[in-house]
């Protein structure tokens, strides 16, 4: 069965005459009678009566319509969708964003997106760095924000912007009298672990040996529960330096070694990319992200 064959048969259902099926469909009526032929030999029997010069369906015909009606639709459906995603008219992208990357930098930026691509529909899955280079390898993700020290040999990635690591810390630290921490005054401090950073990967990348041992109070994966934590004074944590900060905690960067890491935009190379996400990707490439947060 072919689509065309199921188009020929829905015209003729709604005209019941060959001859304006035919012109509906923009065919000849030998092509139409010979299309609605084969499609009867597929079915196993006749799909309309022809008496006395007037057309209607058969019992068979009957029968089947429902179910060449449901594949018509459907077909018609899928022939829509493929010509919105080719204008970008409600064009679906899913984008893959580090759970470490605070929103401060990224607002501005889905908002040009909204502004300058708006029939582009973005959903956002958060999750470890690991996890989300995972999922777009397996092609669950279309694109992704990653700030990882390593990523695939079959990743393009573009470098959007750098950002240093910092101490937080409550007010009354020790750390506040300091205007950079060097790494070897965390050793001993009282530590709140952010289980999902990111910095003793980039810490490992430096090929150094890393001496501070510091005392880990908790452990969590929620940055909103850290920072209420180090805002009660229950100890200091290594964050990124646009990860947006409760009021009242301070932050100071880290030098000696200074560690920083780079935000970059990663798909996967060699597939095919849809018009929705070029351009996302190119705005995404112009985009000034230092200045837009």
């Amino acid at each position: 069965m072919e689509i065309h064959q199921v188009q020929y048969f829905m015209a003729l259902c709604q005209t019941l005459n060959f001859t304006r099926a035919a012109d509906a469909c923009g065919v000849t009526q030998p092509s139409l009678t010979k299309a609605i032929k084969k499609l009867e030999d597929e079915m196993g029997g006749p799909l309309f009566r022809r008496e006395r010069g007037l057309t209607h369906l058969s019992d068979l015909g009957r029968l089947m319509r429902p179910h060449l009606e449901a594949v018509f639709n459907a077909s018609e459906m899928a022939r829509h969708q493929a010509e919105s995603w080719r204008k970008l008219d409600r064009s679906p992208l899913r984008v893959g964003l580090m759970c470490t990357i605070g929103p401060g930098r990224m607002v501005e930026f889905l908002k040009r997106v909204r502004r300058e691509i708006p029939n582009v529909e973005v959903t956002l899955k958060d999750a470890p760095g690991r996890e989300v280079v995972r999922l777009l390898m397996e092609g669950e993700l279309d694109v992704a924000f990653v700030g990882l020290p390593d990523l695939p040999d079959r990743c393009d990635h573009d470098l959007l912007y750098r950002e240093r690591y910092t101490v937080a810390f409550a007010p009354g630290h020790r750390f506040e009298a300091m205007d950079r921490v060097p790494y070897k005054e965390l050793h001993g401090e009282e530590y709140l672990s952010r289980l999902n950073c990111e910095y003793p990967d980039h810490f490992s990348a430096l090929g150094v040996p890393d001496t501070v041992d510091v005392r880990v109070c908790y452990a969590t994966e929620r940055e909103d529960w850290v920072q209420a934590l180090i805002l009660a004074g229950m100890g200091c944590a290594v964050m990124p330096e646009f990860l947006p900060i409760l009021p009242g905690i301070a932050t100071r960067v880290i030098v000696e070694p200074e560690i920083s890491r780079e935000i970059r935009l990663v798909m996967v190379s060699g597939r095919r990319h849809s018009p929705a996400l070029r351009s996302f990707a190119a705005l995404a490439k112009r985009h000034p992200w230092v200045a837009g947060g």
